[in-house]
């Protein structure tokens, strides 16, 4: 596993799952769809990894392409990070 996605399955983990390590959970499961995560959710993420990362999210990248599972996190993250570097 990368920084990223430890990172951001800790925080999932700790903040939607109410700390249960071994609840099921691939990278590529639907956040939204398994309801982990609401639209409160999204805001409490989106603030997460602006304060974690140091990037500002724009309204039109809250999109489920970016943000709907561990694995579209990461890529999302990785592309941020690189423009900002």
């Amino acid at each position: 596993m990368t920084n990223y996605e430890l990172e951001l399955r800790q925080f999932i983990v700790e903040n939607f799952l109410f700390g249960k390590e071994d609840a099921p959970l691939a990278n590529g499961d639907s956040l939204l769809e398994l309801g982990i995560i609401d639209s409160t959710g999204v805001l409490e993420l989106v603030s997460f990894l602006e304060q974690k990362y140091g990037f500002t999210i724009q309204d039109e990248e809250l999109v489920p392409e970016n943000l709907d599972s561990i694995d579209r996190l990461v890529q999302f993250v990785r592309r941020k990070a690189e423009i900002a570097a």
